[in-house]
């Protein structure tokens, strides 16, 4: 195996204070879509798009595990769990989260996320984008729960639906 330049860590995020003490923490939106969609691009054209969203779903669960670590790893309430993610990713910009429906002990859930980063105001596209939020949810759920899901985005902005809706079940 060849050796790995970006394995990730949280230091890769850098120190934001010192890095960019005028502009600080935050971007447009458009510059973040601009910097997915081009990688989508250019991805989906050398390894077509199955593999494009493969790897999409799998950066987001990375993405998922790694965030649930910095920031909930204490956390043993589920409820608990649900309204500081949500309150995170409200404050952070990300989209807000809401649980239409929530069976723990089936491992079957429901989530929501307006606003979201990824595809609130974009064309009708006519099939679903959010590959990463998808993996990021799974990681999240995975990282509390210790239990594998699949995470399936059932309705998005991009088929005609003001909000994403993710369907999470238990691998059994």
């Amino acid at each position: 195996m060849t050796e790995r330049k970006y394995r990730f860590f949280w230091g890769l995020i850098g120190d934001i204070a010192l890095g960019r003490p005028n502009l600080g923490h935050f971007t447009r939106i458009e510059i973040y879509r601009l910097m997915q969609f081009t990688f989508r691009d250019v991805m989906e054209q050398d390894l077509g798009s199955a593999k494009t969203d493969q790897l999409f779903y799998q950066a987001g669960k990375l993405a998922g595990t790694e965030f649930y670590q910095q920031y909930f790893l204490q956390i043993k309430d589920f409820n608990e769990f649900i309204k500081s993610l949500q309150s995170t990713l409200k404050d952070m910009g990300v989209g807000i989260l809401r649980v239409e429906k929530a069976d723990v002990k089936q491992g079957s859930f429901i989530l929501t996320v307006s606003e979201d980063l990824d595809c609130s105001g974009l064309p009708e596209l006519h099939y679903e984008i959010c590959k990463y939020d998808e993996g990021f949810i799974a990681g999240l759920l995975e990282s509390f729960t210790g239990c594998q899901f699949k995470v399936k985005e059932v309705d998005c902005w991009c088929t005609g639906d003001r909000t994403c809706r993710f369907t999470a079940e238990l691998v059994r």
